[in-house]
């Protein structure tokens, strides 16, 4: 299987247990977000899967779900980029508060605009349209090149990095992509046609 870019959001960070917004502060992964990440592994070897190159942030929850997923594939020497342009959206003042607090500080309905909006970030912080505009150029620069090269690689990074490429590659707007849940630790398998438009997907959830 050729031009096939595997996406996978972290597993379970530690933050993501107690509730709170996490964003670019660099928080390990929980005991389950490890075992959801060797889950994603085993379903990858499985599938038959093998990698050329990996993609992944600044962030060691996201560097660790992929040398994790890589350990089950056998596959610990991967060539491996890191780059902060991958990182979660970073949520500025909202960072380190537990969302229910938050709610109770600003109301329900404006921490629901900052965290489900497209283009109204959070004080201090990124909206989803600000990351979407970090991360698609990169995409466009360097992992696209590599999958349209007849490579296969996997991008471990974050929720709204991964909804930004996920937009871009399904054709989503900024209503329907702001509803998108990814689970945490779960593949989902893309292969690209030569002008690269998805020829299909998998998740590997099921």
């Amino acid at each position: 299987m050729d031009n096939v870019l595997v996406l996978v959001r972290h597993g379970q960070s530690e933050w993501n247990k107690l509730n709170l917004f996490t964003g670019w502060k660099d928080v390990g992964l929980t005991e389950e977000g490890k075992a959801e990440a060797r889950r994603g592994g085993a379903k990858l070897k499985a599938a038959g899967h093998v990698f050329d190159i990996a993609y992944t942030s600044a962030l060691k929850r996201a560097q660790h779900t992929l040398e994790i997923i890589l350990d089950e594939l056998g596959q610990q020497d991967l060539e491996t980029v890191r780059d902060q342009r991958l990182n979660e959206r970073d949520y500025g003042d909202l960072v380190g508060l537990n969302k229910d607090d938050a709610r109770e500080k600003w109301g329900k309905e404006q921490v629901h605009i900052w965290r489900r909006s497209y283009d109204t970030p959070p004080p201090g912080g990124e909206s989803l349209k600000d990351t979407a505009e970090r991360v698609l150029p990169y995409y466009e620069e360097r992992i696209l090149p590599d999958v349209l090269a007849g490579k296969n690689v996997i991008v471990s990074a974050h929720g709204n990095s991964l909804r930004a490429l996920i937009m871009r590659l399904d054709d989503l707007g900024p209503d329907e992509i702001t509803q998108l849940e990814i689970a945490t630790g779960v593949p989902l398998v893309y292969r690209l046609n030569e002008d690269g438009t998805v020829a299909s997907k998998q998740d590997l959830a099921a």
